[in-house]
């Protein structure tokens, strides 16, 4: 009997242990993702998008600049943004105090051949993006409401059955149908597909990203209630030599509880199968909730 109580507290203290390094595991990698929101990169200080028109386009805090910017961090004329073929090139002068690397950004070229500068100036950086054939001023505040407001994120409870075994099958040739927020259809090779068993029910998920790393998007009975509606999104590493992958869905993003309030429709329902979109969308999303000026978002 001594033998068998032994036995069971091994197996329970090991069991326990194995437990709380997964634990460990998961805090950790929400350690890293709240360090990659709060970074000069990361999503909590995007602040607009902009989208250019051939030729010029001026920024500024002033209401007559055709970008708007923050009027608490820009002063009200900072320059003009001029596209011509697919070249943007930045005209000011010294005494609008916007740089570049360090030096003052007075006649530029900030876009040509997919390369970007970021310009700067006080706690804004922007620099211009392409989508499809179209191409954006994409802003950030170094210094913006989210930053500043940012409390961390709420979790669901970390549940270890749902760290799940699939079985990669590879679909050479496969392509994902994708439609970005310019209505831009085209697309996007998909390695594979992801089969798995969850509680008796067989699930499959179609992988983007590469053969070295899975990028997934799903969605589930939380969406648009407790997590995002345009869907929840999953990384994973690259499958064993048995064709194994391991779906931790303890670590999808946006897997934390939003409070929702209903102020008006501000659009339709959009699919989105590629993370640079849900950027862009978020980014005008929340430039259209402030012109209503009737909402805060708290992050």
């Amino acid at each position: 009997m001594r033998l068998l109580t032994y036995f069971v507290f091994l197996v329970s203290f090991a069991a326990f242990s194995q437990q709380n390094l997964y634990e460990k595991e998961i805090a950790a990698f929400r350690k890293i993702r709240i360090d990659s929101l709060q970074h000069e990169n990361g999503y909590l200080n995007l602040s607009g998008l902009f989208w250019l028109k051939e030729g010029e386009n001026t920024i500024g805090a002033d209401p007559k600049n055709d970008f708007v910017f923050p009027t608490e961090h820009s002063d009200s004329f900072l320059g003009t943004i001029i596209l011509n073929k697919g070249v943007v090139t930045f005209n000011s002068n010294e005494a609008n105090q916007v740089f570049s690397l360090g030096q003052p950004a007075n006649k530029m070229i900030i876009y040509e051949d997919k390369k970007t500068l970021v310009l700067a100036h006080k706690s804004l950086r922007w620099f211009i993006i392409k989508r499809g054939e179209k191409y954006a001023l994409r802003l950030r505040d170094l210094e913006g409401e989210y930053v500043r407001n940012f409390k961390g994120i709420d979790y669901f409870s970390i549940d270890s059955s749902w760290r799940i075994k699939a079985k990669f099958v590879a679909t050479h040739g496969k392509k994902l149908h994708i439609t970005d927020i310019t209505g831009r259809n085209y697309l996007e090779d998909s390695p594979g597909e992801l089969h798995f068993t969850i509680k008796g029910k067989k699930y499959t998920l179609e992988a983007g990203g590469t053969t070295d790393e899975f990028f997934i998007v799903f969605g589930d009975l939380t969406n648009k209630k407790t997590t995002y509606g345009g869907g929840r999104f999953l990384y994973a590493s690259a499958p064993n030599k048995e064709g194994n992958v391991i779906l931790d869905f303890n670590q999808s993003i946006y897997g934390q509880n939003i409070s929702i309030i209903f102020i008006d429709r501000i659009r339709n329902e959009i699919k989105f199968n590629h993370i640079n979109d849900l950027i862009d969308q978020i980014t005008k999303d929340v430039s259209t909730v402030r012109k209503l000026n009737s909402l805060k978002v708290t992050t």
